[in-house]
């Protein structure tokens, strides 16, 4: 297969999730071979689905998905499935492979032999240290960063032609950004990538696929991401110039039909074609595309009459790198009413454990004040129960009930319609994040603890999140990869815990 073949095509795909409800109407994109490709949408438009629909696990209910003969596929997920987080490493990767055969995504049958030196050799790749001895550790004592490794890994040792990688800089730190870019830019097989780092996306791209939330359309661009994206704000300007002309011409045509009506007889008919041109006109106006909905300004409300140290941490627990064995440290935090602490340090070195003990009450080196609510946004989304509704999710956190007041917010999270009625677990993973953002306003905590709030957010609603964040006035603690995130949010205070 040269450089100039398909490997992959869509051929006037259509898909809905529910009847009525679509995501993709009419579909169609090829994708060359050794390509790099961006996947570019809004929150819940269905950039996971055509990964989905590529590895068969969704079927169209129109069109179709055709692969290059022969070729193989394997998926770095956003996330590792709950009933696979009690696997060891092992199984795991042995559970990559054993799906990708039963999907029909690679040629191998049977156990895969001598798994644990092709193990060895992938965590080199993706830059995962003391990976001898993490065969038999179970996926869950992993943090968020490993996970992000290891998922990408299950994906790179099973070699595929087409490399589908969902959100994988999600948890990464700059360190594991940095390692996966470059690996990207030298990988020689395609790629096809969906993320909402700009930055990241622009190192290596050599193409886009836009994807539409209003129209369900796919829309095919050449170029990096940068240019992709002007390329975008341009014709989005000419489709907007075109249309007032035409908006003009038809009211002229209007004007004129009507003046010519009131005149009566020959003349009527004059207005009746000049009502026919005002329709074909009309006709000839393009649906432009309308901008992604950004989520409207919001507050999280501060827990009232809280008074004093709300979080004190005088001790806490890291990993050291080198002998992979839990360090003890000293530590002198007060956070009061509107004091913001940030927690740094790499991947792995034990902050999202941190955080976990400290909403717990599980850790003896920090207390909260009595009587203090404490918001929790996990990186996981572990705080969410998916069985639930986002109804019942949002009512559940309420102290007074309140109908209006619950349908207001999660509409200025773009939670509308339907939507509200769905149960979580159905939610991309960007919803979720949005609906458990919307909690955090409903709660009114006067602890709030953010592991990675930026994972699975479109771009767009970034600067709004880092706004109220910036503004909360109760007791705050922040964990964020994200430099240019933070930076638009007041800190007070930082711990490194790398130090």
């Amino acid at each position: 297969m040269s450089r100039d073949e398909t490997i992959l095509r869509f051929e006037d795909l259509s898909f809905e999730y529910e009847q009525n409800k679509p995501i993709l109407e009419s579909v169609s994109f090829s994708v060359r071979k050794n390509s790099k490709i961006t996947v570019m949408g809004q929150n819940g438009g269905g950039k996971s689905t055509i990964f989905k629909l590529i590895t068969s696990e969704l079927r169209p209910e129109e069109g179709r998905v055709i692969l290059g003969q022969g070729q193989t596929i394997a998926i770095a997920r956003q996330v590792i499935p709950r009933d696979e987080l009690d696997l060891t490493v092992r199984a795991f990767f042995e559970k990559a492979f054993d799906d990708s055969v039963k999907a029909g995504l690679r040629r191998d049958a049977g156990k895969i032999r001598d798994i644990d030196p092709r193990i060895d050799d992938v965590l080199e790749v993706v830059n995962l240290k003391g990976h001898a001895k993490m065969h038999d550790r179970v996926m869950r004592s992993f943090s968020g960063g490993q996970q992000a490794r290891l998922l990408l890994a299950s994906a790179l040792i099973q070699d595929p032609d087409l490399l589908l990688l969902d959100e994988p800089t999600n948890n990464l730190d700059k360190a594991g950004i940095e390692h996966l870019t470059e690996f990207l830019k030298a990988y020689e097989k395609t790629v096809i990538v969906i993320s909402h780092d700009a930055d990241f996306l622009n190192a290596f791209t050599d193409g886009v696929l836009y994807l539409d939330i209003y129209t369900k359309k796919v829309e095919q661009y050449v170029g990096n991401y940068f240019n992709v994206v002007d390329q975008i704000a341009v014709q989005v300007e000419k489709e907007k110039r075109k249309n007032a002309q035409l908006e003009k011409e038809i009211q002229e045509n209007k004007d004129k039909a009507n003046f010519f009506a009131n005149k009566g007889g020959q003349m009527r008919l004059v207005a009746r074609r000049m009502r026919d041109k005002a329709e074909e006109l009309e006709d000839n106006k393009v649906d432009t595309r309308k901008e992604d909905k950004t989520i409207r300004p919001f507050t999280i409300p501060a827990q009232p009459g809280l008074a004093g140290d709300i979080l004190t941490i005088t001790a806490f627990t890291t990993l050291n790198f080198k002998t992979h064995k839990p360090v003890k440290r000293k530590a002198n935090i007060e956070l009061r009413k509107n004091k913001h602490l940030l927690l740094k340090g790499p991947n792995g070195i034990g902050k999202s454990t941190l955080l976990e003990a400290i909403a717990k009450g599980e850790t003896a080196g920090s207390s909260i004040l009595p009587g203090t609510t404490v918001g929790y946004y996990r990186q996981d989304f572990s705080t969410l129960n998916f069985e639930e509704t986002v109804y019942d999710s949002l009512m559940s956190v309420m102290k007074s009930p309140n109908e209006e007041t619950l349908r207001a917010t999660a509409a200025s999270f773009l939670i509308t319609g339907d939507l509200i009625k769905s149960k979580i677990k159905s939610l991309s993973e960007g919803q979720k994040g949005l609906v458990a953002f919307a909690r955090l306003v409903l709660q009114k905590p006067g602890l709030l603890i953010l592991d990675e709030p930026t994972n699975h957010i479109n771009f767009r609603h970034l600067p709004v999140i880092a706004e109220a964040l910036n503004m909360y006035t109760g007791a705050m603690v922040l964990v964020s990869h994200v430099p240019e995130f933070v930076a638009k949010i007041r800190i007070d205070e930082t711990l490194d815990l790398e130090k």
